[in-house]
């Protein structure tokens, strides 16, 4: 993802005849495929730099496994 991509938000224009339920749905699709809510729960809590590097490892191990 881009810088400029991470700094937009996601937006959803509700059609006039369109449920709120619909557009909300929409909405929570854009947000998850731009990875939006995962980084916000990411930085929920401070995550130590040690804690940091062990997880971008086993990514990495695990990527390299596939």
């Amino acid at each position: 993802m881009s810088g400029e991509e991470a700094r937009r938000l996601a937006e959803v224009r509700v059609g006039e005849n369109e449920s709120f339920e619909s557009a909300l749905r929409r909405f929570n699709k854009k947000i998850q495929q731009s990875g939006i809510l995962a980084e916000a729960r990411r930085r929920e809590h401070y995550e130590k730099p040690s804690v940091k590097r062990k997880r971008k490892e086993a990514k990495k191990r695990k990527v390299t496994r596939e």
